[in-house]
């Protein structure tokens, strides 16, 4: 038995100065322990502030028409120029941005995934910490491109200098003026999937033609190209100094015996018998003769002229008489002298 326990002896003691070994060294852990505790401490609290500092943006995006569009693309740019998230708008006009640093962005549309509606300019978001800023956005429907053509009514030839109005409803949205090639473009805003109405006026013409006063209306659809047109008849001034000339000619042609004119047969016939004073021609030549032209005075002519003839042969023959007389006195003398 004593051999037993002097052997144990050994052990017991080995024991003992083990632990008193381990508790020699705690109070030198516990001195050192308040350094690293603050560090494993503090580690965690600036992830949850981060969390907690960052915001989002939340995109809605729709139409005039107040349908929502989906497929719409954006890219969001921070302000040191780096891209800081992008996508496309889901079914219902929907994207979301998350986790960004409070700041102001740039937001860019890239596509409006229609092929009715147009992009929109970009613009500045500003974030702030803990929200998501709510952005609505409306893509307008793609503009129409009117072409302007002004013709001559006739020739159809392109014609410059024409100058029109396009409108809807009581406002003009456009003013177009024709160049050296007789034409004109611009674009129209288009409100509706299926087309806008619109009118366009004549408000000047080109040189040497009339205006067209009616106005015309047409009808124009979302990034479609539609041409207008307006024709000119030329002014009424240049035709008639070409017709009247060669006209009244060929309808009542000159002619130096009355008898022989057919606007003058009616006094013809009621002067029958050889006039005998002035008076007498100048009676029969005042009726006007039926589908004369009163203004000309060709009909008259003739009846001045046999007036004149008329006048001449009674003078001719007063004088002949008075001749007579001067020789019969004369010869009545003689005998009486004799």
């Amino acid at each position: 038995m004593r051999i037993r326990s002097v052997r144990s002896l050994p052990v017991a003691v080995a024991v003992a100065a083990t632990v008193t070994g381990s508790l020699s060294w705690a109070p030198i852990a516990s001195a050192q322990s308040p350094d690293p505790t603050p560090s494993s401490s503090a580690s965690p609290a600036p992830r949850n502030e981060a969390e907690t500092e960052t915001g989002g943006v939340a995109i809605l995006k729709k139409d005039p028409a107040g349908d929502v569009l989906a497929g719409a693309a954006f890219t969001l740019v921070d302000s040191a120029g780096k891209e800081a998230g992008s996508g496309k708008t889901n079914a219902q006009g929907r994207l979301a941005f998350k986790d960004l640093a409070p700041g102001v962005y740039r937001l860019n549309e890239v596509s409006s995934g229609s092929t009715l509606h147009d992009t929109v300019d970009d613009e500045d978001v500003i974030v702030t910490p803990g929200t998501d800023t709510p952005l609505t956005i409306v893509d307008p429907f793609k503009p129409a491109s009117v072409l302007l053509k002004t013709k001559d009514e006739k020739t159809g030839k392109l014609l410059a200098g024409s100058t029109v109005n396009i409108g809807s409803g009581d406002k003009t949205i456009l003013t177009l003026t024709t160049g050296s090639d007789g034409t004109a473009s611009g674009k129209l805003p288009i409100d509706s999937r299926t087309g806008s109405d619109f009118w366009v006026k004549q408000v000047k013409a080109p040189a040497g033609h009339e205006i067209y006063k009616p106005s015309k209306a047409f009808k124009a659809k979302p990034g479609d190209p539609v041409t207008v047109t307006v024709t000119n008849a030329k002014t009424a001034t240049t035709a008639p100094p070409t017709e009247k000339p060669t006209h009244k000619p060929t309808d009542r042609p000159t002619t130096d015996k009355p008898g022989k004119d057919e606007g003058t047969a009616t006094p013809s016939a009621s002067a029958s018998g050889t006039p005998a004073t002035e008076e007498t021609a100048l009676s029969t030549a005042a009726p006007a003769p039926e589908g004369a032209l009163a203004h000309t005075g060709a009909e008259a002519t003739p009846w001045l002229i046999g007036g004149a003839g008329v006048l001449i042969a009674v003078g001719g023959g007063a004088l002949i008489v008075a001749r007579r007389r001067r020789t019969a006195d004369s010869s009545d003398d003689g005998s009486a002298e004799n």
